[in-house]
């Protein structure tokens, strides 16, 4: 699969893949994303998804794949670092704001330095009509946000701090979907970089996890807990995954952008799962994110 994999790159086969690719991991990030600010406490529950999907992809990358060349290790070690640091911010802004709030705040920062790191690193360049569609999604994403900033009165007290966090998550999203994008075609094979990747970036948070657990009053059931854990490593397997193998086959800025058309997909999770209020101008404004990436698609 990997040589079927690589022999797309730079090709049209290759360009509709990685679009795929990338709207299929917007739909699974805001699943994610759910999964991280429901019931549970974020910092257990992004303990629990990370120590699922570093044992799911453990035996993968210890038995499966080829052994990574001697100059990935570095890149390993910054690709943990960057995420690491990524997660402890998105765990403290879902702990002070409303979920329809923050993620959109945290989604839409995310691309625009995207689109900026993808021409400094790889050279990559949009034109007018995909910056046109940038800015129409952006001002969507960003509306929404305000939108739900004005409507919901849920955390109102720690949402300045919580919507500042968010815009420096946002700037972590960024670096870890351009440094990511560099190691996967840094890596002979890609599958190689996504299994190393998910064994090592799970160990991370899980000392924090663990230490908060401890100390907690009311210690949540670990059952509930752990199928939390398994269902959002599952889906980290495939939304990162995708989006990852969508940076190896086509542009990192376009990917970045179709990937934020998960900001429609949780406002609806919001709506339906979370009991969060959803009313005709958020719609109009999830329509506004939606036109934004089909212009930057049909403007490439």
């Amino acid at each position: 699969m990997s040589e079927w994999l690589i022999s797309l790159e730079g090709t049209e086969a290759g360009q509709r893949l990685a679009m795929i690719l990338a709207l299929t991991a917007a739909v699974l990030h805001a699943v994610f994303g759910a999964l991280q600010k429901g019931r549970h406490d974020p910092w257990l529950s992004r303990g629990a998804i990370d120590a699922s999907y570093s044992m799911m992809a453990a035996p993968l990358a210890l038995l499966v794949v080829p052994w990574p060349e001697a100059h990935m290790w570095p890149i390993f070690a910054g690709a943990v670092v960057i995420h690491f640091v990524y997660k402890i911010l998105q765990a403290m802004a879902y702990s002070r704001g409303a979920y329809t709030v923050v993620y959109p705040v945290v989604r839409g920062t995310g691309p625009l330095f995207a689109v900026v790191g993808a021409w400094l690193i790889f050279g990559e360049v949009f034109n007018a009509v995909q910056w046109l569609g940038l800015a129409v999604l952006l001002s969507g994403i960003f509306g929404l946000a305000v939108y739900n900033l004005r409507t919901i009165t849920l955390d109102r007290e720690t949402m300045p701090l919580a919507l500042g966090l968010a815009v420096v998550t946002g700037l972590f999203v960024a670096l870890y979907t351009t440094y990511d994008a560099y190691g996967i075609r840094a890596a002979a094979d890609p599958f190689t970089f996504l299994a190393w990747f998910f064994f090592l970036d799970g160990l991370s948070i899980l000392p924090i996890a663990g230490l908060r657990y401890r100390n907690m009053a009311a210690r949540p059931t670990l059952g509930p807990l752990a199928l939390r854990g398994v269902s959002g490593g599952l889906v980290a397997f495939l939304s990162f995954g995708s989006v990852m193998l969508a940076t190896r086959l086509d542009k990192v800025g376009e990917a970045a952008v179709l990937r934020e058309t998960s900001t429609v997909f949780a406002a609806l999770i919001g709506w339906l799962v979370l009991k969060e209020t959803v009313g005709p101008r958020r719609i109009a404004l999830m329509g506004l994110i939606a036109a934004g990436a089909v212009i930057v698609e049909l403007g490439r």
